[in-house]
């Protein structure tokens, strides 16, 4: 599970364990608590405007971040997600997924939503003045079911299954250095370099020397199997844990549920600093603090320390804080470089 700390200046200095600048995760729980929500109040618009309106409360501020500009590119031309599926993954994992990224850019998902979410990371901008792009979209997907690279791969083999997945012969996944992300998913039973110990994911861009071309991508792993009370939490606890509930997950897959917010903190963080020269706090690129990075664990108000902030909780049970197309999910929130706090589409006071 991934620990918020006890104030954002202490996330600020739990840096980043590589140059991979992996989702970096601790040995504690965050705790969450009722009461929560069963429904929140229903709001207008059509998810292009970018103003999130007089309210000043959210969450997570802190006078020691210094989140900068470092004059490189961001993404603000149509993003194209290209999902690498490696391993065995049912149909109904691959649905919630692709609902979760083609909810991004939704105009179709009643609030608090996905599209609401990603709100804040358009807010951020290039040396033009050009925001991120408001269009994600899915793009072309590969397959390895037959883990060509063995099921153990280092941060290293993961470049060389995006490197067999762009230069295949027969569908090669296309190359798109400027606006796509390199999405690769592993399966319960693959084991990644530093998966559970220290990271549930991380982004980076690939290596000439080894792909062939300069990509933003990222690895996430599905953690059912090896750790999900750690990188699936609050949908599984840590056994040292005994007397710790789970919660019930909104799409009733631990392993994908616990991804989701995941690879929502990737693709903000791959947005905003794509090549680790553009959005990031502290000094040294090669230990940076990104803006999915600054909300660790905070998913609604009064989130922070180890409170994971007021969520939603449905008539069915299950725990979730915006909605996609169809389907409910459970996101970090992400920093808000004008409010300079965290914020996301349920805080209560929008």
């Amino acid at each position: 599970m991934k620990e918020s700390g006890s104030s954002l200046h202490l996330l600020f200095t739990l840096f980043i364990f590589s140059l991979v600048f992996p989702l970096t995760i601790f040995t504690k729980p965050v705790f969450s608590s009722t009461p929560w929500p069963h429904h929140v109040k229903q709001i207008s618009g059509d998810g292009k405007d970018l103003d999130f309106g007089s309210s000043k409360k959210y969450e997570g501020s802190s006078e020691f971040v210094h989140l900068k500009y470092h004059m490189g590119p961001v993404l603000t031309s149509t993003i194209t997600v290209h999902p690498i599926w490696y391993g065995t993954w049912k149909n109904s994992q691959k649905k919630i997924i692709r609902e979760f990224i083609n909810s991004i850019s939704s105009d179709d998902s009643k609030h608090p939503s996905v599209s609401g979410w990603w709100k804040t990371v358009q807010l951020y901008t290039d040396q033009t003045g050009a925001n991120i792009s408001r269009a994600v979209h899915l793009g072309e997907e590969k397959n390895d079911r037959f883990y060509s690279h063995g099921r153990s791969l280092t941060r290293l083999s993961i470049q060389s299954v995006i490197k067999s997945a762009v230069s295949v012969r027969k569908k090669p996944l296309p190359i798109n250095p400027k606006s796509g992300l390199y999405l690769l998913l592993t399966a319960d039973d693959v084991h990644v370099e530093d998966f559970c110990g220290q990271v549930c994911g991380f982004h980076y861009f690939t290596f000439p020397s080894i792909v062939g071309y300069t990509l933003p991508y990222a690895w996430v792993g599905n953690s059912e199997k090896l750790c999900a009370g750690t990188c699936a939490y609050p949908f599984a606890v840590p056994d040292y844990i005994p007397n710790l509930k789970p919660l019930k997950s909104p799409n009733g897959d631990i392993g994908i549920d616990g991804m989701i917010s995941v690879i929502a903190h990737e693709i903000a963080e791959l947005a905003t600093n794509p090549l680790v020269n553009a959005w990031y706090a502290g000094p040294d690129p090669s230990f940076p603090t990104e803006i999915a990075d600054l909300c660790e664990g905070i998913y609604g108000t009064g989130g922070g320390g180890s409170y994971t902030g007021q969520m939603l909780k449905g008539h069915d049970g299950a725990t979730f804080n915006m909605n996609g197309i169809r389907r409910r999910f459970l996101v970090q929130w992400v920093w808000n470089p004008y409010l300079k706090y965290c914020s996301g589409p349920n805080a209560l006071d929008q």
